[in-house]
């Protein structure tokens, strides 16, 4: 990966989107150190530190720390990922959005994505205004009235609506999806803290003796003497980590290659044909976004909760709901699952279709061996598509909700959102460094046939 950049690096235009990208995550990152006003941003982290592992600590992981200090990026990208899935499900429901998509070309396109921007803009207004509640009913404002309503509101509107633009920028003058990378920023600045809080984590549960950062002095470098955390406990952490990553890897670039075989031709005197290719079908080939949108779905009923202020007020109906509902549970980790699965198929459905894989490769000329063109052809890839579709979403749920089970049965709260955060990390990174080594592969043929 260090060497696909280096070598990114020497290339003048990919050197550019580089830079482009890394100035546009410095101002995300600047974005969300900008606080919105007339919030007591100081009671508002003791509350979320207090609810660690629940739908507001995942919110918090998701924006990079902005939700809990309630600034401009607050909501980070939650309104557009919500955005994109509603109006994808509805392409599949409306048969005149699956017109525009299928034949509309790209004006289709266009008119598809203005859709979802307004849909994010009413999305971003709704879970500013539940975020709103929230505050409100824990009297974290530090004023009242319509006025600091309507401009805490539209603050985190816009902030979520700058984030979208930023995100498309990206994609379009930067490296990568812009979304992703965005998303990609706001998890790995939680490092440290996540780091802080699986040290604090093991502490509670091993007994071990818990180290103070109030002040970055000595007295750190004391505790970190003085604390009696076994070198073996750290050891199999790394090695556990260091392992989760590897195989992360290794299920991402994981893909069975059908074999092709194209009949030969002959025109005149010169014989086409006769090569033999292969059709590569990823093992998870809708990658990590069934993650990031079934994580959206399965919190929906704790954001629909910030909307009623007698949810956070212990007994009442609403309260009872969202303790079900809430992330560290095995019904939560069951919905989660579930829903893994889900949008595995859906993403998968979208981007292979075995019924028009097998008529180009009729039209073209080739064939599966063993396997007749036409509609035998897609059945086997159809049948091979199921089976690869079933084991990498399985795979992705089984990582996502193990550390919520290792949390319920070890009391270990933190590691609800780890393996989650990781798949997102990992996947993320794989696809940005595929796209920079695909654009430098592109270059280096366009520069040898010049």
């Amino acid at each position: 990966m260090i060497q696909t950049i280096r070598n990114a690096w020497k290339i003048p235009e990919l050197r550019n989107k580089l830079l482009f990208t890394i100035f546009a995550l410095v101002i995300f990152r600047l974005g969300s150190a900008i606080p919105v006003p007339y919030i007591n941003t100081d009671m508002l982290g003791e509350m979320i530190a207090a609810n660690a592992g629940t739908i507001f600590d995942l919110l918090n992981t998701m924006s990079g720390s902005a939700f809990a200090h309630a600034t401009l990026f607050a909501l980070s990208i939650q309104p557009y990922i919500n955005a994109s899935i509603i109006i994808q499900l509805l392409t599949i429901a409306i048969p005149a959005l699956e017109r525009l998509q299928k034949e509309g070309g790209e004006e289709g396109k266009k008119k598809i994505q203005s859709i979802t921007r307004y849909t994010t803009l009413g999305i971003g207004l709704m879970q500013g205004f539940g975020y709103y509640m929230l505050l409100k009913s824990y009297n974290l404002l530090a004023s009242g009235g319509f006025w600091t309503g309507l401009v805490i509101v539209l603050s985190f509107t816009a902030g979520s609506v700058f984030l979208m633009w930023l995100g498309e920028q990206i994609t379009e003058f930067g490296v990568g999806n812009g979304i992703s990378i965005i998303l990609f920023a706001g998890i790995i600045s939680r490092i440290p803290t996540m780091l802080y809080d699986l040290y604090l984590g093991l502490s509670r549960f091993f007994k071990f003796p818990s180290m103070d950062f109030t002040g970055w002095e000595d007295k750190t470098i004391q505790a970190y003497k003085t604390s009696m955390v076994s070198p073996w406990v750290a050891i199999l952490l790394l090695i556990g980590v260091l392992a989760l990553v590897v195989f992360v890897v290794f299920i991402s670039n994981a893909e069975r290659k059908i074999p092709v075989q194209y009949a030969k031709r002959v025109v005149g005197r010169k014989v086409y044909g006769g090569q033999s290719s292969h059709i590569p079908m990823k093992v998870n080939m809708s990658g990590v976004l069934p993650i990031i949108f079934a994580q959206t779905i399965a919190s929906l009923p704790a954001t629909i909760g910030m909307f009623v202020p007698s949810s956070q007020t212990a007994g009442t109906g609403w309260n009872t709901f969202l303790t079900v509902f809430n992330t560290n549970s095995f019904l939560y980790a069951i919905v989660y699952f579930l829903l893994i699965v889900a949008f595995s198929y859906f993403y998968t459905s979208i981007q292979f279709n075995p019924i028009e894989v097998a008529n180009n490769l009729k039209k073209n000329g080739g064939f599966i061996p063993g396997f007749r063109p036409g509609r035998p052809t897609a059945e086997f890839l159809a049948k091979v598509l199921s089976r690869l579709t079933m084991f990498g979403a399985i795979y992705l749920g089984i990582i996502a909700i193990l550390p919520i089970i290792t949390g319920n049965l070890t009391s270990y709260k933190a590691m609800a959102i780890g393996g989650t955060s990781v798949i997102i990390v990992v996947g993320v990174a794989l696809e940005t460094v595929k796209m920079l080594e695909a654009q430098m592969l592109m270059r280096h043929y366009k520069g040898f046939l010049e």
